[in-house]
């Protein structure tokens, strides 16, 4: 029940103690303040991260060789390793069962585009169709590559939203032919990644039209597989570590290279990397709260401080309402709600503080790997509630200490 009288007695107490209230209730709301910052910012972080892992499909397994660095077998090092259709074939059949996506790479670095008068220098590549969803390109306009254009050597190119910005400015690419090193290819599609402007500025061609231009043979510079989800992350991961090993090492005895060779062959799993950067997320987070915690504990102190020294001016007065027949719950309950309201008062404004300047800066915080910092609603929830528990706690002991006060004793303090 609300009791006008009660709360008149605690904000006359306040007024009476203006500045040990202000200070203390300052201490609350910069470790309230501090906290909500710490959180925002490690969302940030944690969205940043997000958005660079979905530049390329989350569960990669990317393939590239390089040239060896031991001996093996009676062959020298030195050997640059060159991948064929049919490693990628060998892959592509002994891991069926485990993989979802599959395509493999010819790239041309720095290849020739122009368009009538317009022309820009791009990293053009020859792939299959899946290639697409490995990217997490998304098609804007027209389509990409289909298995008909690669089985059928077509001339067909699909270009990134920059490129178009590029070269045919305000027109419509679709059904426009481009050259590269001066070999016509119809335009067919144009992509856009969330990896932005670095992703953007590529052509992809069909990988048997690429290689037939640019004397590629059935050579492939890399490959790339993407492996089945299950619900289970860990299970997941672990799927992907495994078929990783596997297919480094049958790569290895076919190709004749040494196993203990890291430099040779080269495959990567990113989704055994984005185990480690989220749970790295996670221990960033579990710092933060326990910097922004620690800080709330130091103003929480602050006002078991001030009740105690409440408690001590207000001996006498507590002693005439226990003769007068209080009964110890009701000045447990006064203490208690005097904390409370100093905690939750000063708590809510930190709170509102922190999220003001997270709303305001936000915005301004322009850094890859740290993007619209914030705090949810529920994570705002959760500050309020260790508020109220705060409060709670900083007002029990002096209200408890308060309650056991004999009246005898309370009447004959000075």
């Amino acid at each position: 029940m609300f009791n006008v009288e009660r709360w008149q007695e605690i904000f006359e107490t306040l007024r009476k103690n203006k500045l040990r209230t202000f200070l203390t209730g300052l201490s609350v709301a910069s470790g309230i303040f501090i906290l909500v910052i710490l959180l925002g910012f490690s969302s940030g972080i944690e969205n940043g991260v997000t958005s660079e892992f979905q530049q390329d499909a989350t569960n990669e397994i990317f393939v590239r060789t390089r040239i060896t660095t031991k001996g093996y077998k009676g062959l020298n090092p030195g050997r640059r390793i060159q991948l064929k259709d049919e490693d990628f074939a060998m892959v592509s059949n002994n891991y069926d069962e485990f993989l979802e996506y599959r395509t493999a790479n010819y790239s041309i670095w720095g290849g020739q585009v122009a368009y009538k008068n317009e022309t820009g220098n791009y990293r053009v590549q020859g792939v299959l169709p899946d290639n697409q969803f490995i990217e997490n390109a998304d098609i804007g306009k027209g389509r990409f590559i289909n298995f008909s254009d690669v089985n059928d050597n077509r001339k067909v190119a699909v270009i990134g939203n920059k490129v178009s910005q590029d070269l045919f400015k305000a027109e419509n690419p679709i059904e426009k032919y481009i050259s590269i090193f001066g070999i016509p290819y119809k335009v067919v599609g144009v992509y856009f990644d969330p990896g932005g402007e670095r992703e953007e500025s590529q052509v992809f061609l069909p990988l048997t039209s690429a290689r037939a231009a640019f004397n590629g043979g059935d050579n492939i510079r890399n490959m790339s597989f993407t492996v089945k989800m299950s619900e289970n992350f860990d299970e997941a991961v672990a799927l992907s570590k495994n078929v990783t090993e596997a297919i480094e090492a049958d790569l290895k005895e076919k190709l004749i290279i040494a196993p203990d060779d890291t430099a040779a062959i080269r495959v990567n799993n990113t989704l055994e990397e984005a185990q480690k950067i989220y749970s790295l997320i996670d221990t960033i987070k579990a710092v933060f709260w326990f910097i922004g915690i620690g800080t709330i504990i130091a103003g929480v102190v602050g006002v078991g401080n001030i009740m105690i020294i409440i408690v001590k001016e207000r001996t006498k007065e507590i002693g005439i309402r226990k003769a007068l027949g209080a009964i110890p719950a009701s000045i447990i309950g006064m203490i208690l709600q005097e904390a409370i309201f100093v905690t939750m008062f000063s708590g809510l404004f930190g709170l509102i503080a922190g999220l003001a300047v997270l709303e305001i800066a936000g915005p301004y915080v322009d850094s890859p790997f740290i993007k619209f910092p914030q705090v949810d609603f529920g994570t705002a929830i959760t500050t309020v509630f260790i508020l109220v528990i705060a409060g709670a706690f900083a007002g029990f002991l002096p209200a408890y200490r308060a309650a056991k006060i004999k009246p005898i004793v309370a009447l004959r303090d000075e």
